[in-house]
């Protein structure tokens, strides 16, 4: 989570604790998990928030990505109420300024397309529009690693260094290369990621702010063909696959999930 926030100054930190606390506690129980006998729980996994008292609760589960969403699902409650929409997106901004959000669900390619050498990355995953601007919720990135390679995602690749953390790959078993990450190996689960800080990134935009989108694309994915590999919505059509849901027909990231 450290990898995943915007990191602020220590001193503004401890000021911000001491004088109101935080201002939601994440409690992690890893493998520990619920108790599904108790009413309206029903799962041995089993991610709780509590708006009155501000906790999030994670049990049964080592998945680290449940603690982004679980921060991405607090501010879909919060931003709202201020105006503000939440969004699903990567996003970058080019020389002349110009911001492109780009939807889809996980592994159609927004953290790919967003981390581009000609565009300044403003985040991957995660952004608020706001009357004025674009934001990033996030101050780091949690990509897919899987077959992950300096010549297909230079970027991402590189940004694997000290700090960044890795999640369910493995090492290369060949002799001179047990400190050299396999990334094609996904034996673990598909789902391997590596986490990074926005900084990692050479061309990131800091603060991770954009101005209003000039491009909005939807990364569809169609297994169903209900859409042209390639097409240009107008603003009416843009909004009624927006509001329908509609970004991708394939198998999903989740345990089971095979078929689209």
């Amino acid at each position: 989570m450290k990898q995943m926030l915007i990191r602020g100054e220590l001193d503004t930190i401890k000021k911000d604790f001491t004088a109101t606390g935080p201002d939601f506690t994440i409690m992690n129980s890893g493998e520990f998990v619920a108790d599904s006998a108790i009413e309206d729980v029903g799962n041995k996994t089993n991610v709780t928030v509590n708006f009155t008292t501000k906790e999030l609760v994670i049990l049964g589960t080592s998945y680290a990505g449940e603690m982004k969403k679980g921060v991405f699902g607090i501010m879909h409650y919060y931003m709202p109420k201020r105006g503000c929409l939440s969004m699903h997106c990567s996003a970058n901004i080019g020389p002349d300024g110009d911001t492109t959000i780009l939807f889809g669900l996980s592994g159609t390619g927004k953290t790919t397309l967003s981390s581009d050498p000609k565009r300044l990355l403003i985040g991957d995953d995660e952004h608020v529009w706001t009357d004025r601007n674009v934001f990033n919720i996030e101050g780091g990135c949690y990509a897919k690693a899987d077959g992950l390679s300096r010549a297909k995602e230079p970027d991402i690749f590189d940004a694997v260094k000290f700090g960044a953390i890795v999640e369910n790959t493995r090492y290369n078993e060949k002799e001179g290369m047990e400190r050299v990450i396999n990334y094609d190996d996904i034996s673990l689960t598909p789902n391997t990621r590596v986490c990074y800080p926005l900084e990692h990134i050479r061309n990131v935009q800091i603060p991770a702010i954009g101005g209003h989108p000039k491009n909005i694309i939807f990364l569809t994915c169609d297994a169903f063909g209900v859409m042209p590999p390639v097409s240009r919505l107008d603003p009416e059509q843009a909004m009624y696959h927006f509001i329908s849901g509609y970004t991708s027909k394939v198998a999903g990231t989740e345990i089971g999930v095979t078929e689209p």
